[in-house]
């Protein structure tokens, strides 16, 4: 499963690298998915909403066993 996330966070970083920011895996277990928020993201007042409305989203479509995504920092 690590595998298929990595996969769709690579087809997100590309619009979060247009804002200064990117992503990285931290863990996957049980279908909770750990991320890092970087560059511009990490201390963007909206990255919430990206992270609820947009990486949440993009990463349920493309890997149905994902059921949340949660920042670490």
């Amino acid at each position: 499963m690590k595998e298929k996330v990595e996969a769709a966070l690579n087809k997100i970083r590309p619009a979060l690298m247009q804002d200064g920011g990117n992503i990285e895996l931290v863990d996957v277990s049980d279908g909770t998915v750990k991320v890092r928020l970087q560059g511009a993201c990490g201390g963007c007042p909206m990255a919430t909403m990206t992270l609820r409305g947009y990486v949440e989203k993009i990463l349920k479509q493309e890997v149905p066993a994902v059921k949340s995504v949660i920042a670490v920092p």
